[in-house]
């Protein structure tokens, strides 16, 4: 029985890796917390917290009561 499987894609305005690895572990993980972002990704809260800021005002991304999740 064949499955099929979708690959989370990456908006083309992205272009920095660090965007680009924020919002795909976004995408696979739902709906997470900064703390938790920062630990997965092994990136400091600075840098999350200006990548987060990015993705939102490109309204990818929005602010909700547990974190942050992909529109």
């Amino acid at each position: 029985m064949a499955t099929s499987r979708q690959h989370p894609t990456v908006p083309n305005e992205l272009d920095s890796p660090q965007a680009k690895l924020v919002y795909l572990a976004l995408r696979v993980g739902g709906e997470t917390g900064a703390t938790d972002l920062q630990r997965t990704l092994g990136l400091s809260k600075l840098s999350l917290f200006a990548v987060l800021e990015s993705l939102a005002a490109k309204d990818l991304v929005r602010r909700t009561g547990g974190g942050y999740v992909c529109r």
